[in-house]
């Protein structure tokens, strides 16, 4: 039988010496060789992440509207400006939470124009809406054309029309 023999103790440099950092991290799959693995993950980490911010900020500002299948109207759109996103306060802060209550507080959730509360109103009725509005505006327009139409040939034929 052979005598085991402990190893000398070692503290500070010594045992800083012993240890061979590019060894470990070789084991782990972090070695001189795998350098470059790790510099183009993190490069495709930080593009991934810089057009996921830039998307979810294009989301919070855009008047556009995120994931619609069908794009907003113009007059929806030239109206987007009045809709504020609603700044929730913190819960703890006693202060913003009494003026938030004051100034109408969690009354609804559906926010109109200048935050004035709409409860009969969701998106299906204010679409249709806007296409009933459109139509009116479209009829008119054609009212108008055949109106002058006429009178211009009333006028042609001599007779006196304002």
């Amino acid at each position: 039988m052979t005598w085991k023999r402990y190893q000398q103790a070692q503290a500070g440099y010594q045992a800083a010496k012993s240890l061979n950092a590019q060894k470990f991290l070789k084991k782990i799959g972090c070695g001189k060789e795998d350098y470059h693995f790790w510099k183009q993950i993190g490069k495709a980490l930080l593009c991934t992440y810089t057009l996921g911010g830039v998307a979810w900020l294009y989301n919070e500002k855009s008047p556009l509207g995120w994931w619609t299948l069908k794009p907003r109207p113009k007059e929806e759109r030239e109206l987007a400006h009045l809709y504020e996103r609603r700044e929730f306060p913190y819960p703890g802060d006693e202060e913003a939470m009494e003026e938030f209550v004051a100034k109408g507080g969690m009354i609804g959730t559906t926010i109109g124009p200048k935050g004035f509360i709409e409860t009969d109103k969701d998106a299906l009725n204010y679409q249709k809406e806007l296409q009933n509005k459109k139509f009116e505006q479209e009829a008119q327009k054609l009212w108008i054309r055949m109106r002058n139409e006429v009178v211009s040939e009333l006028q042609e034929k001599g007779y006196d029309v304002e």
